[in-house]
């Protein structure tokens, strides 16, 4: 085994500050695509509870691979700017080195919030969110996708699940950033990832870059709206179907060469509203979504531009 100031040295890029025996697990949260989540007391700070993200990174030769430290320390720079939509990064700690995995197992320490937006949703009323909350958590979960974007950062698994709703009715996006980070466990299978909110790209192995995030706060805005969400597909194939209900049956000349599905095995299907999927939008609510949601990701608007439309622009009523 590698002396420990080897086997944890992560050199001046990024070090651990402290090991994770100074938490205290007391429950598991939930686990995602990409680590399983703690609640946790700080041994240092009984009063504290954080969340503890427990995630492995494959080794090589060197250790750690740079891209990973990389990204570690950029999601730790991120915290200077205090970002009121972002969860907070406090503490990465080191644990266990998998000799025979060659991983290393990290602690990602997390602030904690008690609810999330699926919570928040399935705890609403019959007459659902007041339009007021509705767009300011809308305008917030826009503000913090728009600021992970300018830092180059893709969330890439946007869902009611990893937005975080603080005792004062903040929404926090949790779970940014890491995905591309943990190679071995970077594959977005059904098993492990809500299909609801994966954008048409993603579904039909396309290239892809920050439009997916749009694409998922579309879906996630148009379930504040309904309370339920608005493409529940059951298989990859079934989302798709879901998916051109709204947006019609691609074109011949749309549909990729390498996609394992063939176009014919999808009904034609015309281009629709979101409004008919989801009665309860408004004029500018269903203006908006029908351009987050457009097929095409070239045609849909970065977070800022959402930020921009008439929708946060007038008073709801």
């Amino acid at each position: 085994m590698m002396a420990a100031s080897k086997q944890f040295n992560m050199g001046p890029v990024f070090r651990c500050s402290t090991d994770i025996d100074g938490y205290e697990e007391l429950n598991v949260i939930g686990t995602g695509a990409y680590g399983t989540v703690y609640k946790a007391r700080d041994r240092k700070n009984a009063d504290q509870i954080v969340a503890l993200k427990k995630v492995r990174v494959a080794l090589t030769e060197d250790g750690i691979p740079m891209n990973t430290l990389r990204e570690i320390a950029l999601l730790k720079q991120l915290e200077q700017f205090k970002h009121p939509n972002i969860v907070k990064l406090l503490d990465v700690c080191h644990g266990q080195r998998l000799e025979r995995e060659k991983q290393l197992v990290l602690f990602l320490v997390f602030e904690h919030l008690e609810q999330d937006l699926s919570g928040y949703i399935d705890s609403l009323p019959s007459s659902g969110m007041p339009a007021r909350t509705l767009q300011k958590l809308a305008r917030e979960l826009l503000t913090g996708v728009d600021f992970l974007h300018s830092h180059r950062i893709i969330h890439r698994d946007l869902k009611p699940p990893n937005c975080l709703v603080s005792s004062t009715g903040e929404l926090k996006l949790a779970d940014f950033g890491l995905a591309k980070t943990y190679d071995f466990e970077m594959k977005l299978t059904s098993v492990v990832v809500t299909l609801w909110y994966r954008a048409p790209e993603i579904l039909l192995s396309q290239p892809y870059n920050s439009a997916v995030d749009i694409w998922s706060s579309g879906c996630i805005i148009a379930e504040m709206f309904s309370k339920v969400a608005l493409f529940p597909g059951q298989s990859e194939k079934d989302q798709l179907d879901k998916i051109f209900t709204l947006t019609g049956r691609p074109s011949v000349s749309q549909w990729p060469a390498t996609v394992s599905y063939s176009r014919d095995s999808f009904p034609h299907r015309l281009q629709r509203q979101p409004r008919s999927l989801c009665h309860q939008l408004c004029e500018y609510s269903n203006d908006l979504l029908s351009q987050m949601l457009a097929y095409d990701p070239r045609d849909r608007p970065s977070a800022f531009a959402c930020l921009q439309h008439a929708y946060f622009q007038q008073e709801p009523l």
